[in-house]
């Protein structure tokens, strides 16, 4: 399947899995793109992005390897994209991601999280906005037997899945402290 030539800045590689790192993919905005693909600080042209460690499995990395939580810091909204994690998160972690105001997690079990651990995670981070990613779609390959959506939302009380075309975020439109966690299922490519 054919998803185009994105452009970005910025890319951030969670693990160095072939499937999960097509940083050549990728066609710069300016001279150079900017790859971070690890735990640490970064801050790239006034961007903060904070790498955090984790498995991508149960075992502390001893089956598949270690994973980087992305916690990005950009326009005064707190971004986190847990990439392929495997477990949930320590109290560590925790403390080393923060507050969020967007979650990408994972759903779709396989080689990561699936439901019912992503459903913990997100009680774990408790933020604002959540976006499932990394479930099973019609048009993608079925090699990694991942969980599909309705599997997620069910754990989560959603009674109809309805997709969006695409997710604008501004501190004004985050909601607020007390309303519960919104989920926003984006639209998968080529659907």
């Amino acid at each position: 399947m054919d998803l185009g030539r994105p452009s970005a800045h910025i890319v951030t590689v969670s693990h160095n899995h072939a499937d999960h790192n097509f940083v050549a993919g990728v066609k710069p905005l300016r001279e150079r793109l900017f790859v971070v693909d690890g735990p640490g600080e970064y801050e790239i042209n006034g961007v903060l992005i904070t790498g955090v460690r984790t498995a991508h499995d149960t075992q502390k990395g001893a089956e598949r390897g270690f994973n980087t939580v992305f916690v990005i810091h950009l326009d005064d909204v707190v971004f986190c994209h847990l990439g392929d994690l495997g477990h949930e998160l320590t109290q560590t972690q925790l403390e080393e991601i923060g507050d969020v105001d967007v979650l990408f997690v994972p759903v779709g079990g396989g080689e990561t999280i699936g439901p019912v651990e992503a459903n913990n995670v997100i009680s774990q981070i408790d933020p604002k906005i959540v976006v499932p990613m990394h479930y099973a779609a019609p048009q993608l390959s079925f090699e990694y037997q991942l969980a599909p959506l309705d599997k997620f939302t069910h754990e989560r009380g959603i009674k109809e899945i309805n997709f969006e075309e695409k997710l604008t975020v501004t501190t004004a439109n985050l909601p607020a402290e007390s309303e519960e966690t919104r989920v926003v299922m984006l639209r998968p490519v080529n659907e």
